[in-house]
């Protein structure tokens, strides 16, 4: 990790952090990846230090500021570490490999020291003593293999822009893809000759002319594809099915993969989802009637999600839909870039160029609603709250069917209340204990088990009190614990 370098630490950095810079930094809603304090009153260790130098590089840098309570308001409480910077920024040097800046700021309440870290280099990520560090809450935790693998990549073409089939004229292209879907899918007339519609996939760059010819790249294949099976490099990449007798594995009744690709076959695959689910018998206005074990606009968004968030460069495996008789299960290849708990109000896409193209397409949009509405979705059809979770190398999201409240676990419902509360935030709105009896459709004479299930989400750690309307039960208001 070691390399040349002609740093000089004798001089003092040419920083000029501010008190005022600093109290620009302590009135951050909140800490993220790039900012982090501590208080460290009199001495913060030096692996501890060292470690967050890692994580925060490997981050993309940021700025660790010690003397500074992390919880707002964040008074400052001044420090007493680390009072030889510069030979502190030599023994960092030694240890991790990389420069870090280091100042002392005379605040009017205290000494702050500010630690200015840089970003890693493209295609590289710090390690320290071979671990491979990032933070996550109050702490730094070891990278997942995705991760690692995402920054190794950095350096490397990407992998949907390749060319999947190479040498072809302008009737294979036509013969190969669905231009007339991809015409319309796009609302835009369908040029009335061939040259027309060579020209908008040039455009579009899903091929390209190269000496004459014209190559397929693998984006505007996995798209566009009549046959994916005509593309051996994304004939795996084809989403799975799977249907089974029960609630287990033991006894399936169908497998089959899709053949079109994703954004010509969209609908088609969302069809079949749907029509193979379980079917509910539910009592309305007295009339009995057959519901679908999940509403369809779920279906549509977790795919859509599914699709565009894999990581394609792990082989052997694709997107795979299992339906059972009382749940769904989506898996998609590749852990997420952004965090489960997140996934509400947090959005980061892991393929920029696919999402795009399925957003002009109508598949899916861009800004981190379509979680959201399978939020909205699970309340208003009063289902057990969607469970996300991080797999080997996958992300799983399940979606169970009606569950009675009676029959919910702990877990189900802390998750409900974590999920409830996160939605109300984005909406801009807060929960309350009313709001969580509405999602639960409880009475309000039961409002003492919504409080229950409001105190076990918050020693959870997943919520928290909202401050500003002080300790007064009936006004009540709660945060998720990021906000």
């Amino acid at each position: 990790m070691r390399g040349d370098c002609d740093c000089d630490f004798r001089g003092a950095p040419f920083l000029t952090t501010t008190p005022a810079q600093i109290d620009l930094w302590r009135a951050s809603p909140s800490e993220h990846q790039r900012l982090e304090f501590k208080e460290a009153k009199n001495q913060l260790g030096n692996q501890t230090l060292f470690e967050y130098c890692v994580a925060i590089a490997n981050e993309g840098g940021g700025t660790l500021l010690l003397g500074i309570a992390d919880k707002p308001p964040r008074p400052i409480v001044g420090t007493q570490a680390f009072p030889n910077p510069i030979k502190t920024a030599e023994t960092i040097f030694e240890r991790v490999g990389f420069r870090v800046d280091i100042e002392e700021v005379a605040h009017p309440e205290g000494r702050v020291v500010v630690f200015h870290i840089p970003g890693r280099p493209r295609g590289i990520a710090y390690h320290l003593e071979g671990k491979y560090l990032m933070r996550s809450g109050e702490s730094t935790v070891p990278m997942s293999e995705d991760q690692l693998r995402k920054i190794f990549a950095e350096g490397e073409p990407d992998w949907l822009e390749e060319h999947s089939k190479t040498g072809l004229d302008a009737q294979r292209v036509v013969e190969l893809l669905d231009t007339q879907r991809f015409f319309e899918l796009l609302t835009t007339p369908y040029p009335t000759e061939r040259s027309g519609v060579i020209e908008r996939l040039l455009n579009e760059r899903l091929i390209d002319d190269v000496d004459g010819s014209y190559c397929i790249r693998r984006l505007g294949a996995i798209l566009l594809a009549k046959r994916l099976e005509e593309f051996p490099d994304l004939a795996r990449k084809a989403i799975r099915i799977v249907v089974y007798n029960g609630t287990s594995k033991l006894d399936t009744k169908l497998d089959r993969r899709g053949v079109k690709g994703y954004a010509v076959g969209f609908q088609g695959i969302v069809s079949a989802i749907s029509g193979q689910l379980p079917q509910n018998e539910i009592i309305e206005d007295a009339l009995r009637k057959e519901v679908k074990l999940v509403p369809e606009i779920v279906i549509r968004e977790l795919v859509a999600n599914a699709l565009i968030h894999q990581d394609f460069r792990i082989g052997g495996t694709s997107v795979m839909v299992e339906i059972y008789s009382n749940r769904l299960e989506i898996t998609n290849p590749g852990e997420p870039v952004v965090p489960v708990e997140r996934f509400i109000d947090g959005y980061q896409s892991r393929n920029e160029r696919l999402a795009t193209l399925m957003r002009r397409m109508g598949i899916c949009e861009e800004k981190s609603s379509g979680i959201d509405r399978v939020i909205q979705a699970a309340e208003f059809y009063q289902l057990p709250a969607p469970d996300f979770r991080v797999g080997y190398q996958s992300t799983i999201v399940t979606i169970f069917g009606p569950i009675k409240f009676e029959e919910m676990g702990r877990e189900d419902r802390v998750r409900a209340c974590y999920q409830h509360c996160a939605l109300k935030w984005v909406m801009s709105e807060k929960m309350t204990n009313q709001s969580l009896r509405e999602r639960f459709n409880l009475p309000e004479e039961k409002s003492t088990i919504a409080s229950q299930i409001i105190a076990a989400t918050i020693d959870s750690g997943l919520i928290k009190p909202d401050e500003k309307v002080g300790t007064s039960k009936k006004y009540a208001r709660y945060l998720p614990f990021w906000a």
